[in-house]
């Protein structure tokens, strides 16, 4: 039978009794047989494994061993004794301990059974172990008892102290909350065996952070402690609490843990203006939007709560500025809302409000929650650009109007208190083609050049307009111009026509439909009249029918036509419009005579006469391209027959009657030099002719400027006006630059009484005189023949 013992450090006199009662038990209960410690035969053997097997009385008496942790002794520590009934004390049985820890942790003495922990034991790490003894024979090995298993239990001390494993805290709470308010709550957690004793038994308590937040001692959840914490007046608060097992008993493990507690902000503060008087000034010329100045009102809240909005409540300018809120940094942004002028307005007071857009119901009370201030802006005087009126011009302005006409007066005025003068101006990329001219003083918008609607219908045209005493300051006007249409423009053939009539065509007979297009552009449409022109209008072979619908039918008046009489046929038709006035042009049309089947359709319209045959021989080539040359010689041969005719003559000069200064620089051209300038156009304009004769003997670079001048420029009594068309004739002269010769301007202008006092003012006039006379008079005279004599022309067939 097995018994067992246990002594705790050798002090254990409960233990001790305990063992010596097992002691006794075993030895009353037990009988100790002679024939355990001899060796036993194989009939014995069998006949005890047979007994084993049988249900018999345990000789094991066994308990859990107890041992408490942490020991500190320098021997090992006794746990207790393993004893066997059929142990003699002799020696013959040896004791074997197996399972956890055995060898390493515990060991046994195996003649006493002795059981003794040679390491250091941490019920925290493990809290119990499981072993197996056995008693065997030292001789022969053999079990003596049945295995059996036991367990050994650490007993717990208080070696742990309470900890937070989740420290330090940080929490936030908003500030002037009530007393009471929750704001976090902390857990401690002790290893010690809570089962026993009051080793795991925490308490809780506050170090530091009083008056301001308590602990609940059992439960670790902190509150505040004081009302009407204020964020701005402190916001960092660090709160230690402590732990303590034992509940909190004298002796007691304790641990610490910090939490970091911020006060949250609430709208608590109402803004407030650091100044109750703001003084900005401003230039006149600051664009719109253009920022004045800032102001802002000062919340002593963060984030959201100090979120500003500002508005303009009262003053003389709240239809000229205006006020932003720059949402980043909270203040109020001035700005222009009209064009400024100081000479209507020189200064302006604003009242600005600062309000919090958040409120919160329970802080109405420390309000209001706004604030206002007044900003005193002046408005700087600035040199300012010449200033139109209107702002915009819209001119309608017929094609036909006279050069140096004036369209329009535009007027501009500087804005400044020195009102200084004004010269005007157009800005020449606005109008490349130089139609129209201003007037430098007075803004007369005047036409430079002819218009044309067909060309160019829109000018739209910028006028500038500067300073005298500072001509940086420039303004502008815009200048839109319409050129309206007037009937200037002949209606012609759509395009260019040519048809053919049959041999065997019968009187009546359509042979061609006409249109005809016109450039203008009439209000009531266009409306075109057809009829043959008056040369043509008893003509044998063919009529004309108007289609009243821009259209017109030309139709066969007799049958029999015939090549070999007359192959072609040259039809005048007079096309009219219904503009005002009525323009007219004749178009012709041509006529082919072809032979034709008995259907109509052309076999030939004598192209024979007109084309080569395709198998034309390569001396027939020849014979034609040498015929070419010889033409092209006696043309040569002839102009320079008649160059040679037209050299100068020599003459003494009480013999030269021409009444012109001719270019000093030049040997002399002869006769040529009467075309050189037309004198009389200089000293009578109204009364020159458009003809105008080039010199032959050279090429000018450019033609006189005594030209022709419109007789309606020089209506206006302006000298002015005359001057601007004889600058667009010099500008529209594409040959050569002035000669270097006198030019006499004896034209005093329409007002003068006397008008012009040329004595020659009789060559320009117009008169019935024939002068075919001057052709008998001899060369010298021939080029006052080509002046003043006419020559007739004839028609063509139809």
């Amino acid at each position: 039978m097995w018994t067992s013992g246990r002594m705790s450090n050798a002090k254990n006199l409960f233990g001790l009794g305990i063992s010596l009662y097992f002691w006794g038990l075993m030895d009353l209960t037990t009988t100790v047989l002679s024939e355990s410690a001899r060796p036993l035969t194989e009939g014995q053997e069998d006949n005890l494994s047979d007994k084993l097997h049988q249900r018999m009385k345990r000789s094991w008496v066994w308990n859990q061993f107890f041992v408490l942790e942490e020991y500190t002794g320098t021997d090992p520590l006794y746990v207790g004794k393993l004893h066997s009934d059929m142990d003699r004390g002799d020696g013959s049985i040896k004791y074997i301990l197996s399972g956890e820890g055995a060898g390493i942790v515990f060991t046994i003495d195996d003649t006493t059974g002795d059981i003794h922990a040679i390491q250091r034991l941490d019920r925290e790490e493990r809290s119990q172990y499981t072993l197996r003894a056995q008693a065997l024979d030292r001789r022969t090995g053999r079990p003596m008892e049945p295995e059996s298993e036991f367990i050994i239990k650490i007993q717990d001390i208080n070696d742990n102290e309470p900890k937070f494993l989740d420290g330090p805290y940080v929490a936030s709470v908003p500030e002037m909350s009530p007393v009471g308010t929750s704001v976090i709550q902390v857990t401690a957690t002790d290893a010690d065996d809570p089962t026993y004793g009051n080793s795991a038994r925490v308490v809780y308590s506050i170090l530091q952070g009083q008056p301001y937040f308590s602990v609940d001692s059992r439960t670790g959840l902190i509150r505040t402690a004081l009302m009407n914490m204020d964020r701005e007046a402190k916001e960092y608060y660090e709160v230690i609490i402590q732990a303590k097992d034992m509940g909190g008993q004298l002796g007691g493990l304790a641990g610490t843990t910090t939490v970091n507690i911020t006060l949250s902000d609430v709208n608590d503060n109402p803004p407030r203006f650091p100044q109750k008087h703001y003084q900005m000034s401003v230039l006149e010329s600051a664009p719109v939007s253009s920022t004045v100045g800032r102001v802002v009102a000062k919340d002593l809240d963060e984030g959201i709560n100090a979120e500003m909005k500002y508005s303009l409540v009262d003053g003389d300018g709240l239809d000229v500025f205006d006020i932003n809120t720059d949402p980043n940094y909270q203040v109020g942004i001035i700005t222009v809302r009209k064009p400024l002028s100081f000479e209507s307005k020189k200064s302006y007071t604003l009242k600005v409000e600062g309000a919090n857009p958040h409120l919160e119901m329970r802080f109405l009370n420390l309000g209001p929650f706004r604030d206002t201030t007044t900003v005193h802006i002046s408005v700087e005087d600035v040199d300012e650009p010449p200033v139109f009126e209107p702002s915009i011009y819209f001119v309608e302005v017929p094609e036909d109007v006279d050069i140096g006409t004036t369209i329009q007066i535009i007027s501009a005025k500087d804005p400044d208190v020195t009102n200084n003068s004004i010269r005007y101006s157009i800005d020449r990329s606005s109008d490349p083609g130089r139609f129209f001219y201003v007037d430098i003083t007075s803004g007369a918008l005047m036409t430079a050049r002819p218009l044309d609607r067909e060309d160019i219908s829109w000018h739209n045209i910028t006028v500038l307009a500067m300073e005298l005493n500072n001509p940086s300051q420039v303004g502008s006007v815009s200048v839109t111009v319409k050129v309206l249409d007037v009937n200037d423009n002949a209606p012609e053939f759509a395009r260019f026509y040519e048809t053919f009539v049959c041999e065997n065509a019968k009187a009546g007979q359509l042979i061609q439909t006409v249109s005809a297009i016109d450039r203008d552009d009439p209000q009531e449409g266009q409306h075109f009249y057809y009829s043959l022109a008056p040369e043509a209008a008893n003509n044998p072979n063919f009529t004309l029918r108007d289609n009243q619908d821009n259209t017109a039918w030309i139709l066969t008046r007799r049958s029999g036509f015939r090549q070999h009489e007359q192959n072609t046929f040259y039809l005048p038709i007079l096309i009219s419009d219904n503009g005002r006035p009525v323009l007219s042009s004749t178009c012709t049309l041509t006529v082919h005579v072809c032979s034709c089947d008995d259907e109509g359709m052309v076999m030939s319209c004598n192209a024979e006469a007109y084309v080569l045959p395709v198998s034309l021989s390569r001396g027939a080539l020849i014979a034609i391209l040498a015929c070419i040359f010889v033409l092209l010689v006696l043309v040569l041969l002839i102009l320079s027959m008649r160059r040679q005719r037209k050299q100068p003559y020599i003459i003494d000069e009480e013999e030269n009657i021409h009444e012109n200064i001719v270019r000093y620089d030049d040997e002399g051209g002869g006769e040529e030099d009467t075309e050189a300038f037309d004198i009389a156009a200089m000293w009578n304009p109204r009364e020159a002719q458009l003809v105008v004769k080039n010199r032959q003997d050279m090429l000018p670079e450019i033609e006189s400027l005594s030209r022709y001048v419109p007789q309606a420029c020089v209506m206006d009594n302006n000298v002015h006006n005359y001057v601007l068309a004889k600058l667009y004739e010099a500008d529209m002269d594409l040959w050569a630059p002035p000669f270097d010769s006198l030019q006499t301007y004896m034209f005093e202008g329409n007002g003068s009484v006397a008008e012009s006092l040329s004595s020659l003012q009789s060559v320009t006039t117009d008169s019935d005189q024939s002068y075919d006379y001057l052709t008998d008079w001899g060369p010298r005279f021939k080029k006052l023949a080509e002046m003043y004599g006419a020559t007739d022309s004839s028609g063509a067939l139809w």
